[in-house]
């Protein structure tokens, strides 16, 4: 349920091509409590206005020269893509109620209309409207959550395997390389145990922001969760072209950190896959790129090594 207030607070537009009428309008929601109250005699100008300002209710005169509220109507829905077009007609002509509600208008009410129950309607439009708009910010937000890691902000495994897919089939259908980083922190577990779990947390947010720092903005980094990253570079012109990038990665997250007043520094391993010559499909991709990662750590860690067979079985086959 929203809040009086809330309501109070609405954005509100008033369109009537007789200045008379939107006194009358202005007038009345003053006197009821709201604040932001915009008007205009040009039914043209609205869609900028709405555009501008996105307004929680329009007051729309259906007769206006030049163009009317049916034509308003149909451009604003150009705008409100969800579907929910915040129109409250107001109208000397009580016949064209049916087809004002056709058009998108969610009320109607003809002049002369009765102010308490104008103030009714327009509330009550507003408490719709307003529920409307908080619920698809929790859908998106819900949905945010859903495709991201709650600690970092960053892409989590649901999202990567998305932008993997598309990295994939983009390289693909331009015959291009593409690459996977498979990353893992170098002793993060001793983090954990000394500092504690909110250094920890603290640590894993700046390497996820050193990471998003060293890479294109095409490219995408993820969590799979703990401290385990991927990293897949959108486009290669060769082969060789992996190396400047992941280079560049384990040299951003190896520098100190401060944290809690300690100067903490950790390492990081990678392992990289290449497309097609260590996988042509997801899953095989990123395991030739874990079975990398395994290798560099083997080898002494805070390097990378990078896959060297392909096969629907991988191989542990590495070049580092």
């Amino acid at each position: 349920m929203m809040s009086e207030q809330e309501i109070l607070n609405a954005n509100i537009l008033i369109v009537d091509d007789q200045e008379a009428n939107v006194q009358l309008l202005e007038q009345l929601l003053r006197e009821a409590g709201y604040q932001r109250i915009t008007s205009t005699l040009d039914p043209h100008a609205v869609c900028a206005l709405h555009r501008e300002n996105h307004y929680d209710l329009i007051l729309l005169d259906l007769q206006m020269p030049g163009m009317d509220g049916y034509q308003v109507m149909e451009s604003l829905k150009e705008i409100e893509t969800e579907g929910y077009l915040p129109v409250f007609v107001v109208t000397s002509y009580p016949d064209h109620k049916l087809r004002a509600l056709t058009s998108g208008a969610k009320d109607f009410i003809s002049k002369p209309f009765n102010l308490m129950e104008v103030k009714t309607r327009i509330h009550n439009l507003l408490e719709v409207r307003l529920l409307f708009v908080n619920l698809e910010d929790s859908n998106r937000v819900l949905e945010s959550m859903a495709l991201h890691d709650a600690l970092t902000g960053l892409p989590n495994r649901r999202l990567l395997m998305d932008r993997l897919s598309l990295a994939i089939s983009h390289a693909h259908r331009n015959k291009h390389l593409m690459a996977v980083m498979y990353l893992d922190l170098d002793g993060f577990k001793q983090i954990n145990d000394t500092l504690g779990h909110d250094a920890g947390d603290a640590i894993l947010s700046m390497v996820a922001d050193r990471m998003l720092d060293s890479v294109r903005q095409e490219d995408t980094v993820a969590r799979l969760g703990g401290d385990e990253f991927v990293i897949v570079l959108w486009e290669l012109s060769h082969a060789e072209g992996v190396d400047k990038p992941v280079s560049k990665v384990i040299q951003a997250v190896s520098q100190p950190y401060n944290i809690q007043g300690h100067s903490v520094s950790i390492t990081i391993s990678a392992g990289v896959g290449i497309y097609p010559t260590h996988g042509e499909e997801m899953k095989i991709l990123l395991k030739n790129a874990d079975i990398a990662l395994h290798e560099a750590k083997r080898s002494g860690k805070n390097d990378y090594c990078i896959a060297a067979r392909i096969g629907s079985s991988p191989e542990s086959l590495t070049a580092c």
